[in-house]
């Protein structure tokens, strides 16, 4: 019994041994079964946020591409389109600017000729009165004759400022081929070439104030001739043409009372360049 006592225990020993080397053989497979499954894991989310940084820079790509373009629209064919906005703009101003003007100036002249013409006419009356006495007839037909030149003229002008310009023209045109030698020959064909300004025929105009400037160096309506025809060519789009008109009556009439105007106009188109 006692000889046999410490065999049983050895046997013991050696079960408890094994069971126990199988316990942790079992505990060490399911420890690799874990970190294997953590390692899986692991690389599905590397590979899960690798896709989306991949997706990221595609977009980042894609909207620096567009950023790309639209900087490209903006610096090329964008302020290329603005540039050429602000020239017609410019245009159009310096246009309503020469409308403006002119017709500022039309107002100040038409003031200053019908003053000239109440005097022309007190002054001519006077005369009558004065040979009434004795009046030869030949002289008194002439006086009767330049008086019908006077209220001719008066009536072509005051439909030209009631605004009646297609009437205007009309009565402008047939004084100058009652009264071809009338004094008022010139602010009678300056004003024909007012109204066709007036009423758009910008080409017409400048061909009726190139005929007071023509006909009648002398006169004092040439100034104004100039700075109209310049305004028709405005109108045209004839820039250079325009230009050199005003740099011309600027030249030749600096006393002029329409070349500050002139000289204002020609300032304002040397600034579009």
């Amino acid at each position: 019994m006692k000889k046999n006592l410490p065999r049983n225990l050895l046997a013991l020993l050696i079960a408890t041994t094994a069971i126990n080397s199988h316990a942790a053989l079992f505990d060490d497979k399911e420890a690799r079964k874990k970190i294997l499954e953590v390692e899986a894991k692991s690389q599905s989310n590397f590979d899960a946020n690798q896709t989306a940084i991949n997706d990221l820079k595609k977009s980042q790509a894609a909207i620096e591409k567009r950023l790309a373009a639209i900087e490209a629209v903006i610096q090329g064919q964008g302020l290329a389109d603005m540039q050429n906005q602000l020239e017609a703009l410019k245009q159009e101003v310096a246009h309503l600017k020469g409308d403006l003007e002119l017709a500022n100036h039309h107002l100040e002249t038409t003031q200053q000729r019908q003053k000239d013409l109440y005097t022309d006419t007190d002054t001519r009356l006077r005369k009558i009165e004065s040979l009434a006495v004795a009046p030869p007839v030949a002289p008194v037909a002439a006086v009767v004759v330049e008086e019908k030149d006077v209220k001719a003229f008066a009536e072509a002008d005051s439909l030209s400022k009631s605004a009646k310009h297609k009437e205007a023209f009309t009565a402008f045109d047939a004084f100058l081929k009652d009264y071809p030698n009338s004094k008022l020959a010139p602010d009678a064909l300056y004003g024909m070439g007012y109204t066709q300004f007036v009423l758009k025929n910008y080409k017409s105009s400048i061909a009726t104030q190139q005929k007071v400037i023509d006909l009648h160096a002398e006169s004092p309506k040439v100034p104004d001739a100039m700075y109209s025809m310049a305004n028709s060519q405005i109108q045209l789009g004839q820039v250079t043409n325009a230009k050199k008109t005003l740099r011309d009556l600027v030249v030749k009439y600096p006393d002029a009372e329409v070349t500050p105007n002139a000289q204002k106009r020609l300032k304002m188109l040397e600034a579009l360049k």
